[in-house]
């Protein structure tokens, strides 16, 4: 049996030619498996996953006994006899019974007549016990257990004698096939009338009937008569012709009523020369044509055979021989007889398999297929060589073929292909069934006595049914049995042949067709996008259409999911519904990224159409009719729709209020034009001349206050200065002026008196800050001093100063960084990032400090002289100045280390030893640690012992590495140092990046 992923898709095969309106019954069988063939023991050797007709490996060894193999492959007949996978059975010949074969495996292979057989009503059948032998009676039950064992039959070929003894045919005799034909079927058709059923009345007239009259035309007054008939086959004479639209001309030809053959006109009321042709009226689904090969000899008065040759096409068109009908047909089989005499010789027959295509040679007990979906007559041809005959084999043009030894064509109707599968899928009508859950029948075969009820419940779809993937966890049981296990053990619910789920197949078909229709469909909505629309339109969001295809495979795998079983769970609905929580209004902005559902781009807050014009697109009817297929819970809004009345009052709003926001902004700017673009900056370092008091702001205030500025209608105004953030508990200032010159300033942001005097209108101000200059001219020389107000609180700064130095000396699992130079030079000259810096790192950077045409870079702070302050983060600063240091308030400026092209970070803690750093730069860089020459700001590191702490390493710290000559075997290194520093191991530090 086939693995279970491949019955799987075998299951669902169907859903590529069937919409789901048209499901049928077949279509639900085949989902559910019902007709896998079940596995034998020895040829199965554990339970086939997937097929619920095998029950083979489930616990039955212990009640069966184990198979010996050996005796299973030795005894004589199996291999010889079993029938070879996908192909047919064969029929023994009982001596003289080959025509009968051929007909016999010509009607099987007409799919109609299977299915119409298996129909037919068999009490017998039904009733029997399927401890014995079945022994069918009647014609029409020995024909329905040929054809049910011609196609299950695990064997090569099969013994009709059943069925030649029913007809009272002599084995020892051959027979004219061609009236056997004519025989049987008026036989069968006597049997079918006597159906209940009516439409199994008439299969035979419906499948082979049709209908012609002999009209006849009196030459003296002109009257003409009909005499309609009924023909199950057309009898034509091959003397004299070479092809077969010859043979059927003539089998129509006008003949010519006269002499003794004179015919009686009812208007004349004498005999008159006549003329007498056939009108075909209807021809049947199954046009056997028989061929008058075998003909009387009048002067031997015997049969004789007619060996001449004659060409038959593959496509028959019989249009010219109706009045104003088109009917094409195409060759399905060709029956041929191998021999020279009419009483002699041997039958064989030519079918095509109506379900593939392919061409099979049917002689008697052996098939054989034919290569590339051909008919090759082959050797049945050369047989007749022996023969003393004149005509010599003609060449047949592409899509004809010869024969000297076809007797009889059966051709089928041309049919536009129909995604119909019942049509190719014929299945022998199977006794009732249930479901039983195959790990209950394992618990019940290795321990009766312990089984508990049989529990059905978690195999339940939502609709109260055996969901279609339970399938594979279990086993199809006769309705017997079943009853006999919820006998003694009850449970339930009971799942019989009524509980296979319709609504679940119909689901999972629609789902898996537009998988497998997506592409097409997609390429198709991209052009009819392209055109210009007329008639009534649909919006649909620009968003939704670029990423439609997307969306719809992400939809269809949730909608397959949800037709999946779940612990038994019954199916909800999707996630993706159309709740106004779902859209917010940046969808309207065209995120692609959040979109869920498709249209929800166009979708406001208060789930009516978006008022953004140009993020929406009109498309045809034609193309939201193709993406409704994919999005059935989409928005829908038509070309009239209007937009939504509470957005626009709310973009009215929101524009007053952006018009408002300008001329704020506007109006700021000008007030403090110099503090925009930071320009005439007042610096302690150089104290500015005409003035002894500057004041002093948050710089995170003038950094929001900038962004408000350069982009009033997308930041929020600022209201509040924000100086308690500088201030301690009690309200004193923390930064002295020394501070502040030594790395401090970096929080800070000075103003001039009449920008404060501008900035106490503008904004509320918690507590003035200011910083006080004041000169002296003593005998000793002039001093400056200077002082702040608030005061400085000594408390609080040197609390926090005796925790920032108690941070740098017992730091934990920070980050460090290891540069290596060679020759003293360092190997990165360029200050350029490294090429792996997060993305986000640089979007945080942009955002933080967005620039404007014409701007300076706000991290560069002016000094009246032009000199320019380098930022906080700059490497070339010294280690302690890039310490990140956090104030009060939590004001904390960027200080992220730009890495270096060669530059490796590492993570360590301060009480770590210079000697376990020393294995992590090994494994970083492949220098061995006694080949490495470490400095920190020039001071050489190298006592192996001492603890980073106490060496100076800090967070944020930059070691530069030289080395000596590395070592070739790096494996070795390991082992090397242990012996030169027996010391303990690193205590299981990592390496931050390689």
């Amino acid at each position: 049996m086939a693995p279970r992923l491949q019955l799987e898709k075998a299951a669902w095969r169907w859903v590529e030619t069937v919409k789901p309106e048209e499901i049928r019954q077949e279509h639900i069988n085949l989902a559910y498996r019902i007709n896998l063939p079940a596995c034998k023991r020895g040829t199965c050797r554990r339970n086939c996953k997937g097929n619920p007709n095998c029950l083979v490996g489930i616990g039955e060894q212990a009640w069966l006994g184990e198979i010996d193999e050996n005796a299973f492959h030795n005894i004589d007949d199996p291999n010889s006899e079993r029938r070879d996978k996908n192909t047919f059975v064969g029929l023994t010949n009982l001596g003289a019974t080959c025509y009968v074969n051929t007909f016999l495996q010509v009607w099987f292979h007409n799919l109609e007549l299977r299915r119409s057989l298996y129909q037919c009503h068999n009490s017998r059948a039904q009733e029997h016990n399927i401890e014995s032998d079945y022994e069918p009676q009647s014609i029409c039950e020995h024909l329905q257990y040929l054809f049910a064992l011609l196609q299950n039959s695990n064997r090569k070929y099969i013994d009709p004698s059943g069925l030649v003894k029913a007809l009272g045919l002599d084995t020892g005799q051959q027979q004219d096939a061609q009236e056997f034909s004519k025989l049987f079927l008026s036989l069968l058709e006597d049997t079918l009338s006597k159906q209940k059923n009516t439409n199994l009345q008439n299969v035979i007239q419906r499948q082979f009937c049709g209908q012609f009259s002999y009209v006849t035309v009196c030459n003296q007054c002109g009257r003409s008569s009909a005499l309609p008939s009924r023909f199950y086959e057309l009898e034509l004479n091959i003397q004299g012709h070479k092809n077969l639209t010859e043979c059927v001309t003539e089998f129509l030809k006008e003949e010519k009523l006269d002499g003794e053959n004179r015919y009686f006109c009812e208007s004349c009321q004498s005999k008159q020369n006549a003329t007498r042709r056939i009108k075909l009226h209807s021809l049947p689904p199954t046009l056997n044509l028989q061929l008058m090969r075998f003909v009387f000899d009048r002067q031997t008065g015997h049969k004789k055979k007619l060996n001449t040759f004659i060409s038959f096409p593959e496509q028959l068109d019989m249009g010219p021989f109706l009045e104003d009908q088109k009917c094409v047909y195409e060759l399905s089989a060709v029956l041929i007889h191998r021999g020279i005499s009419a009483y002699s010789g041997h039958y064989i027959a030519h079918v095509k398999d109506a379900r593939t295509g392919d061409w099979y040679k049917f002689n008697d007990e052996e098939i054989e297929k034919m290569e590339g979906k051909k008919l090759q007559l082959g050797i049945e041809e050369d047989i007749a060589e022996t023969v003393k005959s004149q005509t010599r084999k003609p060449k047949c043009s592409k899509g004809y073929h010869c024969s000297r030894n076809a007797y009889m064509l059966v051709y089928k109707v041309q049919e536009e292909e129909s995604s119909d599968i019942s049509r190719t899928n014929v299945e022998v009508p199977g006794e009732p069934y249930e479901f039983i859950p195959l790990e209950w029948l394992k618990k019940w075969l290795d321990d009766s006595t312990a089984t508990k009820e049989i529990d059905n419940s978690l195999f339940l779809c939502s609709h109260g049914k055996l969901h279609p993937d339970k399938v594979a966890e279990s086993k199809r049981v006769s309705l017997q049995a079943a009853q006999l296990l919820y006998e003694r053990y009850s449970g339930g619910p009971r799942l019989d042949g009524s509980s296979l789920c319709r609504e679940c197949v119909g689901q999972r078909c629609r789902v898996l067709r537009l998988k497998n229709q997506l592409n097409e469909d997609y390429k198709e909505v991209s052009n009819l996008v392209k055109r210009t629309l007329s008639g009534e339109g649909y919006w649909v969001g620009k968003a939704s259409l670029r990423s439609w295809r997307q969306l719809a495979l992400d939809q269809l795998e949730e909608d397959e999911h949800e037709t999946k079983h779940s612990n038994g769970q019954t199916n909800g609905q999707g996630p993706h519904t159309n709740n106004s929580k779902e859209f917010g209004p940046e969808l309207s902005e065209g995120n692609e990224d959040d979109m869920k559902t498709f249209n929800e781009d166009i979708v406001c807050c208060h789930e009516s159409l978006s008022i953004l014009e140009t993020e929406r697109k009109l498309v045809s009817a034609e193309v939201w009719t193709k993406l409704r297929a994919y999005f059935p819970k989409a928005p829908e809004f038509t070309q009239n729709q209007e937009p939504c009345q509470q957005c626009l009052t709310l973009e009215q709003e929101e524009k007053d209020n952006e018009a408002v926001s300008k001329m704020m902004a506007l109006d700021q700017k000008n007030q403090l034009l110099n503090l925009f673009h930071e320009k005439n900056r007042p610096t302690l370092t150089k104290w500015p001349q005409g003035t002894d008091v500057l004041y002093i702001v948050p710089l995170f205030f003038v950094d929001e206050w900038r962004k408000f500025i350069r982009r009033p209608t997308k930041s929020s105004p600022v209201s509040n200065v924000g100086n308690t953030l500088l201030l301690c508990p009690h309200g004193g200032f923390m930064f002295t002026y020394d501070s502040l010159i030594n790395g401090d300033a970096q929080h800070i942001a000075l103003l001039w008196p009449n920008e404060w005097e501008v900035i106490s209108r503008l904004f509320i101000v918690d507590q003035p800050i200011s910083i006080h200059c004041f000169k002296d001219t003593p005998p000793s020389g002039p001093t400056t001093q200077y002082t702040t107000q608030p005061d400085l609180c000594w408390e609080c700064r040197e609390s926090f100063l005796f925790q920032q130095q108690r941070d740098l000396r017992e730091y934990t699992q920070a980050t460090i960084y290891i540069r290596k130079v060679i020759e003293d030079k360092r190997m990165v000259k360029d200050a350029a990032p490294e090429m792996n810096a997060s993305s986000s790192e640089a979007e945080e950077e942009k955002e933080e400090h967005p620039k404007v045409d014409g701007e300076r870079d706000p991290d560069f702070s002016q000094s009246e002289d032009g000199a320019k302050r380098l930022k906080l983060g700059d490497s070339s600063t010294a280690s302690a100045a890039t310490v990140p240091v956090t104030k009060p308030g939590g004001i904390r400026r960027s200080t992220r280390h730009r890495k270096l092209r060669g530059e490796k970070a590492l993570i360590v803690s301060a009480n770590q030893t210079l000697k376990e750093l020393k294995i992590q730069i090994m494994h970083a860089f492949s220098v061995a640690p006694f080949d490495q020459n470490l400095s920190i700001d020039g001071k050489s590191l190298t006592d192996d012992s001492a603890t980073l702490g106490s060496l100076g390493v800090i967070p944020e710290s930059i070691i530069c590495l030289k080395a000596d000559e590395p070592i070739a075997d790096y494996a070795a290194m390991d082992d090397v140092y242990q012996v030169r520093m027996p010391e303990e191991g690193f205590k299981g530090t990592g390496l931050l990046g390689h």
